[in-house]
């Protein structure tokens, strides 16, 4: 089964589906005269200060509790596990890669808030309701509603698998290093309970919809982030002087693999495959999911809440996903390249420096990671049955995602990031069209707007 999956994951994350992600940002890039670069700082202005916005705005939460929705969808184990296994697969170089994808994703991430903020609809319960099916059917007319049913129809399945079961299987595998490193060891019934556990508190939230999701985001996703953040910082001045070299070997290692990890991988494209697979799992640009959150957010102008997707790359992959990175690099551990060790290696990094008891903060973090992601994921998911379905299957929803959380803490790793990516790739297919084809609405409605 595990050969199989990667062939199908070596055909979906071919060189198509690079030229595809990297070829939309890169062309929205031009039309938008590099609006990621161009608008940089006005969208750190408006992250520090959107919580303040007036309420009486059209919308169903604020710009921050949006943002903070889809930072908890994008701010998942991607950050701590998923880069990992993209150096010790793609090797260092597939960091840099990283870098790339996410400047060119901030611009579609841009773009995807934006038209999904344009085109969103009120629901059945007088609710803002957007993303790329609205885009679709919305923008492109009756004659594509097909592309924004097959993208809703990957979408359920992927709120199963990338936004689930694959959170959920790593961060019962971060609890378990945690209980190793005092002398314990995995259970099987262990892991059935925690996953049990999780479940239940996860149904619990989703079943509040998206202003509790919203809520609950906005507090857990800052103070997560900034706690791992802290953690890293701490090895990154205990090791300062290996930081210019890992940077180096960063940059060294996108363009020749091979010279520094010693023969550990194989080839540039290898390399760079990894990269962009493992940034679009952690940022999702390109794949349309962040704005169904941005949809609901209460803002005067389109534009406004584009420049949280913005922020919301350059968080989740320039500074969370590079802090992880230059952590496993200064570390000094054993680097298994040509291994998918994921969480485990992250885990050493740290456990370097601060010890064996840095594996309960990991943990602590990865929980609460994951269950921020699983709920952003949940929310995702329920909004694309619902298009497919009506409003009243947002309750089984749930509880089928309550099941599949129980499921992922019983599954094999590999299986599961094999077929998260694999899903990854297939969604950003509807959604790259719409974005291609709706560009010179983003365009106009960006002259239109008070930014500059």
């Amino acid at each position: 089964m595990t050969a199989i999956l990667e062939k199908v994951n070596g055909f979906v994350w071919g060189i198509p589906a690079l030229l595809g992600i990297l070829g939309i940002g890169l062309y929205l890039s031009f039309r938008t005269g590099f609006a990621q670069i161009r608008l940089f700082p006005k969208a750190l202005r408006a992250f520090f200060s959107t919580f303040r916005r007036k309420k009486e705005q059209e919308g169903e939460v604020s710009p921050f509790q949006a943002l903070c929705t889809a930072l908890a969808a994008t701010v998942g184990t991607g950050n701590l596990a998923g880069v990992a296994g993209a150096i010790t697969i793609g090797g260092p170089g597939a960091v840099f890669w990283m870098w790339i994808c996410a400047i060119l994703g901030m611009v579609t991430k841009f773009a995807e808030a934006t038209l999904s903020v344009r085109y969103r609809v009120r629901n059945e319960k007088g609710e803002w309701v957007g993303g790329p099916m609205y885009i679709i059917r919305q923008g492109m007319g009756k004659r594509w509603h097909w592309l924004a049913t097959s993208y809703c129809l990957f979408g359920v399945v992927a709120a199963f698998g990338v936004g689930n079961a694959t959170q959920i299987n790593t961060v019962i595998g971060g609890i378990n290093q945690a209980i190793s490193a005092f002398g314990g060891s995995e259970s099987q019934t262990g892991n059935l309970l925690m996953g049990v556990g999780l479940g239940i508190l996860i149904c619990g939230i989703l079943q509040g919809g998206m202003k509790k999701i919203g809520t609950f985001a906005e507090k857990l996703v800052p103070i997560a982030s900034v706690c791992y953040l802290l953690l890293g910082v701490g090895i990154l001045i205990a090791k300062a002087p290996a930081v210019p070299q890992a940077l180096c070997g960063i940059v060294e290692g996108a363009f020749s693999p091979q010279a520094v990890t010693g023969g550990g991988v194989g080839s540039l494209f290898i390399s760079l495959r990894t990269g962009v697979s493992r940034g679009v799992f952690t940022n999702e640009a390109g794949m349309g999911t962040a704005g169904i959150a941005h949809s609901a957010a209460r803002v005067e102008h389109p534009v406004e809440q584009g420049l949280m997707g913005i922020m919301e790359v350059f968080l989740d992959t320039i500074v969370i996903c590079t802090m992880t990175a230059l952590v496993i690099l200064v570390s000094g551990v054993e680097i298994p390249y040509g291994n998918d060790v994921g969480i485990a290696l992250t885990t050493q990094a740290f456990s370097s420096v601060y010890g064996g008891w840095v594996s309960v903060m990991i943990a602590a973090a990865l929980c609460c990671f994951a269950i921020a992601t699983v709920l952003g994921w949940g929310l995702y998911g329920a909004r694309c049955a619902q298009f497919l379905f009506g409003d009243g299957v947002w309750k089984k929803f749930v509880l089928i995602q309550g099941i599949a959380v129980v499921i992922g803490a019983v599954l094999k790793t590999g299986t599961v990031w094999l077929l998260s990516e694999i899903v990854n790739g297939l969604m950003a297919i509807p959604n790259l069209i719409a974005l291609g084809a709706l560009t010179p609405e983003l365009c106009r409605l960006l002259r239109k707007s008070k930014t500059p």
